[in-house]
């Protein structure tokens, strides 16, 4: 019999991790040791997507998979973020895992980087949906029964009205045309409470929803920025985050 695969799964709590998630699950090929998710240092949230940890940890236990956060600060140069990610996936190395699962869709600048970034530790990438067309993806999600809630949208693609909703027909029926379904490009994070990985819903309550404009870096190379993007308006825009609070 062929050795299991240790993997670690790059868990970002929304609709995307789920489903790929659900996926890799079913593979006899892999086993997964842990959920791994980049936190916000200062605040205590889930980065990009602005989730409570007390939220995240709650996923982990309904999943029962147990959870590695990487702490990360506050707007890290990619030399930081790089140093951390290193120190972090070099601990999961030493206790056998060999392998990181992405839910990456389409995004082939993204994928590039982060298999260079891997085989630098010995590491190898695996993308169970990758290529999978985005609407294919969304509803299949939908109809497997997972319920997710949009926790952020860049005000580039969507505005407040979209932040706070539930993912259904209707939702993606609202969708401009120039947005994925997905969200792929960024245009909306989610948290996902519902679905067949978890043993039971993870319970919460909508809070205040926010306005938050990141500034754009002081430095003349902007590109040292782990945030950062190709676009070169990117700062223009800022982002519509809804609170979830654990009860």
């Amino acid at each position: 019999m062929p050795t299991t695969k240790k993997a670690l799964f790059n868990w970002s709590s929304g609709k995307d991790s789920a489903l790929t998630l659900y996926k890799i699950l079913q593979n006899p090929e892999f086993k997964i040791e842990c959920l791994l998710t980049s936190v916000n240092q200062q605040y205590q949230r889930i980065s990009m997507h602005g989730v409570r940890v007390e939220l995240l940890q709650a996923q982990a236990e309904s999943i029962r998979i147990p959870l590695k956060i990487m702490q990360v600060p506050e707007m890290p140069t990619m030399e930081v973020y790089e140093t951390v990610m290193t120190e972090t996936l070099t601990e999961l190395k030493n206790q056998g895992i060999m392998y990181s699962v992405f839910g990456d869709i389409f995004l082939e600048d993204l994928r590039k980087y982060r298999e260079e970034q891997l085989s630098r530790i010995g590491f190898e990438g695996v993308f169970p949906i990758w290529k999978i067309p985005s609407l294919d993806l969304i509803q299949e999600f939908i109809s497997l029964g997972f319920k997710t809630i949009v926790v952020c949208v860049n005000e580039r693609y969507l505005d407040k009205s979209f932040v706070g909703r539930i993912i259904d027909q209707d939702f993606i029926n609202d969708l401009p045309k120039n947005v994925d379904v997905c969200g792929e490009n960024g245009e909306f994070h989610t948290f996902t409470f519902d679905g067949p990985i978890f043993s039971k819903p993870i319970d919460f309550e909508i809070g205040e929803i926010v306005y938050r404009k990141y500034e754009k870096p002081k430095t003349q190379d902007s590109s040292n920025k782990a945030c950062d993007t190709n676009t070169a308006d990117a700062f223009d825009f800022g982002f519509w985050y809804c609170d979830l609070i654990p009860k």
